[in-house]
């Protein structure tokens, strides 16, 4: 078995998904820093080989992206295969837990998962998480609703939540200090 991967064209330019017959275990933008590490990180977890190809599961990434891009789907079905640590994965899962087109500082992220002290650790697991816009750490601001750390770049973080403000009805201002 392995992990069957290809590349979408994207409107934030090409991504890479990954997934075997678990779920998605990989969306990310091709050119971000930390891309080689999370493969990697994946790789050794998993105790597979990434091969290039076609997956059920890659066609339903594509059509459900495709629909996210265009504003009419909101939440994803496919099914994800996480890969990390217990605390990483609890942090990615909170992240499915804030609302499509609002945002939350990471201080409130750390109350909301139990622990306000670990506000650097949350943080660290955002930057981790190698299913962007899926899990949405871009939903994730700074405690003054400012736009800090998104492994995708800066101008992709705005670019998400201005498209998820302008398709959910809702104002980015508002909705960066909720």
């Amino acid at each position: 078995m392995s992990i069957i991967y290809k590349y979408f064209h994207t409107p934030l330019g090409k991504m890479m998904g990954a997934a075997t017959d678990n779920g998605v275990c990989l969306f990310e933008f091709e050119y971000r820093k930390s891309l080689s590490k999370i493969q990697q990180r994946i790789q050794a977890a998993l105790s597979m080989d990434y091969e290039e190809g076609e997956h059920p599961l890659l066609n339903q990434l594509e059509n459900e992206a495709q629909e996210y891009f265009t504003g009419t789907r909101k939440i994803f079905d496919v099914p994800l295969q996480l890969i990390g640590t217990d605390f990483q994965k609890k942090v990615w899962k909170g992240l499915l837990d804030i609302p499509y087109g609002e945002t939350r500082s990471y201080k409130k992220q750390s109350i909301y998962l139990g622990d306000i002290k670990a506000i650097r650790a949350v943080a660290t697991a955002n930057g981790q998480n190698g299913i962007a816009i899926i899990i949405p750490c871009h939903r994730v601001i700074g405690d003054n609703g400012s736009l800090v750390g998104y492994g995708g770049g800066l101008p992709k973080k705005k670019w998400l939540l201005e498209h998820e403000a302008k398709h959910s009805g809702k104002d980015l201002q508002t909705s960066l200090f909720e």
